[in-house]
């Protein structure tokens, strides 16, 4: 393949995942979200801003390798998934001041954009089929290496509400050992991410190849986009479906690390309260969401509350943006 097509395949690739995530963080009104008319004290629209336009590299780097792997150039388990997230965590954290922005959508867009430079390379062009088999295969050959840098990576990040993991079969983050521990037990990354997946919804997605973002969270953004030609309603009544379908894990963790510093079990304890984000949020969704007067004024309310009881649906943004990078890959305009 010449270099120019290479090069073509990976900058479309790169600029699926930065606008994915630029445009996640425009929607509004996401509720408990940062979003173009709400930010938290510490983390501005803005820096969101700079960390979606900051990841762009190292995707366009993972979608280099795709094309590699797809051209039979490079073996899958040679890809470097982790150090390629650990290289994204540190660009979009280097170029803005607020801090971690955008950890869960890139473990979600970096083996997305692999994939995606893989399928293209092969295909010509992205299927559901194709990219949904690509992604699981790039995850199911991830080595222990990955697991190393995508706990490097949580590490630079340093997300809110991280807890600790204890007497499970994968080591605590914050382990001083942990990294030792991945290599000489043989962890993958994928085989992390299957025990994480026991109480974390991004886990959950990287080990069953996306099944909520091809099967709930693009096929929304699509037909809500088909119905009302407007990008930012798509964008919020996804994150609502998501939402309302999907009771997010960041929250349970949130409320229930106030109990528990173990995160399997703090988030069993705070799942309840995530239950009743969800139940709102299909109310609002049965209101109309934005595309009615009571579901807008309801909508509003939603976010305002959620913010003053300090619950952000992260988890919930991640899906999103996933959503959108697969639908812009398809070929999403607006």
């Amino acid at each position: 393949m010449l270099m120019e097509r290479r090069a073509e395949i990976a900058d479309y690739v790169m600029r699926a995942g930065q606008l994915a995530a630029a445009l996640e963080v425009c929607g509004w009104p996401k509720p408990g979200n940062v979003h173009r008319t709400a930010d938290f004290k510490d983390l501005r629209f803005e820096h969101f801003i700079a960390g979606s336009i900051a990841m762009g590299p190292s995707l366009r780097e993972a979608a280099l390798r795709g094309v590699a792997v797809g051209l039979n150039e490079l073996e899958l388990n040679k890809v470097g998934v982790g150090e390629l997230v650990r290289r994204a965590v540190a660009d979009a954290i280097a170029w803005q001041r607020g801090g971690d922005t955008h950890l869960g959508t890139i473990l979600l867009l970096t083996p997305l954009a692999v994939a995606a430079g893989a399928t293209i390379a092969r295909r010509g062009f992205v299927d559901a089929i194709g990219l949904r088999e690509s992604f699981t295969k790039v995850m199911e050959s991830t080595r222990p290496e990955d697991a190393v840098n995508v706990y490097e990576a949580i590490a630079i990040a340093r997300p809110t509400g991280l807890g600790r993991v204890e007497g499970r079969a994968a080591p605590d983050v914050s382990d001083e050992r942990a990294k030792e521990a991945l290599v000489e037990r043989g962890l993958s990354l994928y085989d992390v991410m299957r025990i994480a997946a026991e109480w974390d919804t991004i886990a959950l997605e990287l080990t069953t190849g996306l099944r909520i973002t091809f099967e709930v969270g693009c096929p929304t953004l699509l037909s809500v986009y088909v119905r009302t030609l407007d990008i930012n309603v798509a964008i919020v009544h996804t994150y609502l479906t998501l939402l309302s379908s999907f009771p997010d894990t960041h929250v349970a963790r949130i409320v229930g690390l106030k109990r528990a510093r173990n995160v399997p079990e703090a988030v069993k304890i705070g799942v309840n309260k995530a239950k009743e984000v969800a139940e709102e949020a299909a109310e609002i969704l049965r209101l109309g969401g934005l595309i009615t007067s009571e579901g807008k004024a309801a909508l509003f309310k939603f976010d305002e509350r959620l913010r003053n009881e300090g619950l952000n649906p992260g988890t919930t943004a991640d899906l999103t943006a996933a959503s959108l990078m697969v639908a812009i890959l398809y070929g999403l305009r607006f």
